[in-house]
């Protein structure tokens, strides 16, 4: 969950806004906070579940929002000397811009098809952002109250959800009755309407900040440095995250961190096989529990779950649980 300031920003001789780095910069900390968060859950070294805790649920959301709205923000901002000489004069800058982002959303698709088969990204922030990126420009066009009722009508369409949606080749839309497995999944609807937001909410409040000391604001501290910088490098910064934090953890569980020898999913497997041989549940129950012990006794539970037993290993826990089963 999470993206980066790939809204299209010609280069062009223009004022800097640090503050709008400041605030990308400090979204992309609650990212962090969020996926490393997941990826202890998913290393299970924490028992959390991330992606349907409720307060975890709606912070992920709150920082896909606040990314969104920034991409609104960064298009008013790349144009706010006039579209037509920002944009179109520009148009070899903004569309290298829109290509690595592009490039970033497939890449992240291809590589979490391989990584996580049955949950990969197909359409995730950066794919909604490349989206938005193109088809928020005619709104740039529009008055600010054309727009924010343009926004509450993208909010409302995920309610007219229908059987015909549903296909496949659809899902993109985010219209389909049921939301498909996705590690990170941000449709079309209701999400464009945070990138209208955001353009609602620069032109209302833009001006007055363009006056401001705010405007000449420049970060002193270190601490503020850093945070800016990965505001204004954020698709790097994006990009780079979660590899890193999945190298760490995992070299972290091979040689730090003792992974937690949890026996409720061995129960569980153990339990819905025996079941299968008519057992009831209690005798079952008390069977996996036996050889659990069994196992723990031999000193082989850490083996078992981390599936490194030799053959002659395997021998013996087999004659283990065929014991207790006996």
């Amino acid at each position: 969950m999470s993206t980066a300031d790939i809204s299209p920003t010609p280069t062009v001789a223009r004022p800097r806004f640090a503050f709008i780095d400041l605030a990308r910069g400090l979204a992309l900390l609650a990212m962090f906070v969020f996926h490393f968060t997941y990826d202890l859950a998913y290393f299970e070294l924490i028992d959390v579940d991330t992606p349907i805790e409720p307060g975890w649920h709606w912070f992920a959301r709150s920082i896909a929002a606040s990314f969104l709205m920034l991409v609104g923000v960064s298009l008013v901002l790349a144009t706010r000397n006039g579209l037509n000489r920002q944009v179109y004069l520009n148009r070899q800058a903004y569309l290298k811009r829109l290509a690595m982002v592009a490039g970033a959303a497939a890449l992240v698709t291809v590589g979490t098809w391989f990584a996580m088969p049955d949950s990969f990204i197909f359409f995730g922030i950066l794919h909604q952002v490349a989206l938005a990126s193109v088809i928020a420009l005619p709104f740039l066009w529009l008055p600010t109250l054309a727009v924010a009722l343009a926004a509450l009508f993208v909010f409302a369409v995920p309610y007219l959800a229908h059987p015909v949606l549903d296909q496949s080749w659809l899902l993109w839309l985010g219209l389909a009755r049921e939301v498909p497995a996705s590690a990170d999944f941000v449709p079309l609807f209701p999400w464009f309407g945070w990138v209208l937001t955001g353009i609602v909410l620069a032109r209302l409040a833009l001006p007055r900040l363009a006056q401001s000391r705010l405007a000449g604001w420049q970060p002193r501290a270190l601490p503020a440095r850093v945070v800016a910088w990965g505001g204004r490098n954020s698709l790097l910064v994006y990009l780079v995250h979660q590899p890193l934090f999945i190298g760490v953890l995992m070299l972290a569980t091979q040689f730090v961190i003792a992974r937690p020898l949890d026996e409720k999913p061995f129960m569980q497997s153990c339990e819905r096989s025996c079941m299968q041989g008519a057992h009831d549940a209690g005798a079952c129950r008390a069977r996996c529990g036996c050889t659990v012990d069994a196992i723990k006794r031999e000193d082989l539970w850490r083996k078992v779950l981390e599936n490194a037993l030799s053959p002659e290993e395997r021998s013996r826990v087999s004659a283990l649980a065929e014991a207790c089963f006996r």
